[in-house]
This record gives structure tokens, sequence and C-alpha cells, in this order.
């Protein structure tokens, strides 16, 4: 086989696409997204993964001309931000359970650049974020994404990605989910900081010398961090079934 025929107009069109499927997942998706990551390095990434899964792309099925090349590199990028929006929803729970934490601890001003997102976050966010990211390493998530993109090659054409209304119902429900479930992980430490709150105002009402700022402030950061270590298995428990739940509900696609 020649030159000319390996690298024909549909071959290289067919690679141009594959690559662009792996770059929108790894702009997207948990782990891979991840702010101390070049873009360069993202892109090297993309290109070694594209001439891996190459002899397993099937024969391309869209005309080639420029319109339709252009929507299909589109579309390949969708592919892999919606696939990525799916997953950092479930990922954003332990985010918004995180900030509620650091608000009932009096940590919500005591903020720094999370590494992960790139953005200002609370503390407890951060560290909550640092553990649900030390999980999703342990269950092989990145193997999980490759298979995936195995999996779409032989039922999602490459250009032929169109978004239905099942996923825009799933992302209506997991956001209103990622705030359900993210306040149920923190509620033992929000209900344990009501609790002492209750206990400091009768305190005051019985003992008007009880100084609120000097003792109450420190008890409840204490008692809030002793209910976060307790239950920092459960949380990450939880945390574990709803990336299970959003990856298995990836099968939306096909």
């Amino acid at each position: 086989m020649g030159w000319t025929e390996i690298f024909n107009e549909t071959n290289v069109v067919g690679f141009l696409l594959l690559f662009f499927r792996f770059a929108g997942l790894f702009i997207a998706v948990p782990i891979f997204n991840h702010q101390n990551i070049p873009m360069n390095i993202k892109a090297a990434m993309a290109f070694f993964f594209t001439v891996v899964f190459y002899a397993s792309m099937p024969p391309l099925a869209i005309s080639i001309d420029v319109p339709t090349l252009i929507v299909a590199i589109l579309g390949e990028l969708m592919l892999g931000l919606s696939v990525g929006v799916v997953l950092q929803l479930a990922y954003n729970v332990i985010t918004f359970a995180g900030g509620q934490i650091s608000f009932m601890m009096g940590f919500s001003m005591a903020s720094a650049i999370d590494p992960q997102s790139g953005i200002s976050m609370p503390i407890i966010s951060q560290f909550l974020s640092l553990m649900a990211l030390m999980i999703l390493l342990a269950l092989n998530l990145d193997h999980w994404v490759l298979l995936f993109v195995n999996n779409s090659l032989k039922t999602i054409p490459l250009g032929g990605f169109v978004m239905s209304k099942d996923l825009f119902h799933y992302i209506m429900h997991a956001t209103s989910n990622m705030f359900l479930v993210g306040f149920i992980i923190a509620f033992p430490v929000i209900a344990l900081s009501w609790l002492a709150d209750v206990i400091f105002g009768m305190l005051m009402k019985t003992m008007p010398q009880f100084n609120l700022l000097v003792i109450g402030f420190p008890i409840k950061i204490m008692v809030a961090f002793v209910v976060l270590i307790a239950t920092l298995t459960a949380i990450m428990l939880v945390f574990k079934g709803q990336v299970q739940e959003a990856f298995n509900s990836l099968e939306m696609f096909f």
C-alpha cells in the first residue's frame, strides 16, 4: 500500500474527526481537564490516542466538503463536551457540599485558587475536591473514558453525533440532583452546627457573660471538623455512587 493510499482524503478526514473526539473529552472530562495539565500535553494525548484507536475507526460515512466537515468537527467537540458536562455535574456534588460546610463553619471567606478548576473555592471544598479526585483515579475513570470512546466508535459514526432531548432532560435532572445530594452530604455538619447555635443561644440567655466569639466559634469549628472526619468515608461512598451513576447514564449517547 502506497503513501497516497494511506493519506487519502477519507483517512485524513477520519483521523481529524477522531482527534477532535478525543480533544473534546480531554477538555471537559474530570481528571483530564485539570488546570495544571498544559494544553499542549492534552493535545499530545489526544493525538497519541487517535493514533492508537485509528485502527478500530469505522469507515467514514459523511461526504467530504468544507461545510459538512465544519459541522462534523463541531459535533465531535460537542460529544466530548456533553460527556464532560454529565461527569462534571456528578463531580460538582462534592464541591457544592464543601461550600455549604464551609459556610456553616465560618470558612466561606477562607478561599484559595482550586488547582482542579482554576477558580476561587472555600478550603473545605478544595479538600473534598482533592479527595474526590483521588477517588476518580482509584475508580480508573481515565480507563472508563477510553472504553467509552471505543464503544462510541461502534455506535456513533464520526461526524454523526446529534444532541437529543434525553441529554437535555438528563442535564436538567442532574443539575437539580447536584444540589439535593450536595445538601444531603453536608447535612450532618449543618445539623450539628445548627444544634450548636441553639445551645450557644440558650447559654447566652442564661449566662450573659458567655462570649460567643471567643468560646462559641472555636467549639463550633471543632464540632464541625469532628463530624466531617467521622462522615468522610460515607461522603466519598456517596460521591462514588454519583460518579458511577453518571457514567452509566452515558449509554443514552448510544
